[in-house]
């Protein structure tokens, strides 16, 4: 509960013959702000599953929101964020300084938001976790926990077997692959070839779609046509990945959970086109 009192000219400046209807006692209640921010993190503009695969030079983007439309999210009070590293060492980032960027709310521009951008160069290979916790200025926190997600970094440039999803498929298949380290290839391509070895479409690394450090699945797919639009008849059908990185080809990632080997013969793997 809080009061107001307003009394109109105290000091009888403007002379009146009565001063008893100046003034105004008004009691009124304030709600206080009880609801939760709105944080959200995305690595390379993605939002990973817990263990995921990610660049050992990632940006890491966390956005704090809050419906509250008077107190801007302008300062780092209540914020924090740390990468706790393999050898379980924990690093709490400056918020504020070249590698923790932060971007405070404009209310001009419609949104109560404030922006960490994160930019750590992860030099060791194994699981990290991220934990970012994050306060509005009633000190509402956006968990109770605070956000975490482990990930692992393999600093090494290379590629898991490329794997075509759906196999066999009838209209189109897309690719699927991990790439590791912490820059894609300057280029791939897939070529899928006829059983007697005859390339008969090449994908360019252009129309594979965007491509990422970390799990992928192009948003290409692959409809079943030559090089020229024309349908292919149905049938077996081998594909293979070319990747170039500073002029050498990248090593074959292997996950240690996950045995595809047994699906390829010397770096082609089959594909089954029915219609």
């Amino acid at each position: 509960m809080n009061s107001i009192f307003l009394f109109v000219n105290p000091d009888n400046d403007q002379p009146e013959q009565y001063l008893f209807n100046n003034f105004i006692y008004k009691s009124f209640f304030v709600k206080p702000d009880v609801y939760q921010p709105w944080l959200d993190v995305t690595f390379d503009g993605i939002h990973i599953l817990n263990r995921d695969i990610v660049s050992s030079k990632p940006h890491i983007v966390a956005k704090l929101k809050d419906d509250s439309r008077f107190m801007a999210l302008v300062d780092t009070a209540g914020m924090k964020a740390t990468i706790r590293y393999p050898d379980r060492t924990v690093k709490e980032y400056v918020l504020g300084s070249d590698s923790a960027r932060f971007t405070p709310a404009n209310l001009n521009s419609g949104d109560n938001m404030a922006v960490i951008d994160l930019f750590p160069y992860l030099q060791q290979d194994g699981e990290y976790e991220l934990t970012i916790s994050a306060n509005d200025r009633s000190g509402n926190k956006a968990s109770d926990l605070g956000y975490k997600v482990a990930f692992q970094v393999i600093n090494k440039p290379m590629i898991s077997n490329l794997l075509n999803y759906p196999n066999p498929f009838t209209t189109s298949t897309a690719f699927v692959f991990t790439l590791t380290g912490s820059e894609i290839p300057q280029n791939m391509r897939i070529q899928i070839l006829t059983v007697t070895g005859k390339v008969v479409r090449e994908i360019t690394m252009n129309e594979l779609g965007p491509i990422r450090i970390g799990r992928n699945i192009t948003e290409f797919k692959w409809d079943g046509t030559d090089q020229y639009g024309n349908k292919l008849a149905n049938g077996v059908y081998l594909y293979r990945v070319l990747t170039n990185k500073n002029g050498q080809t990248l090593d074959k990632y292997s996950p240690g959970d996950v045995n595809t080997d047994m699906f390829f013969n010397n770096g082609y793997g089959k594909m089954y086109l029915m219609r």
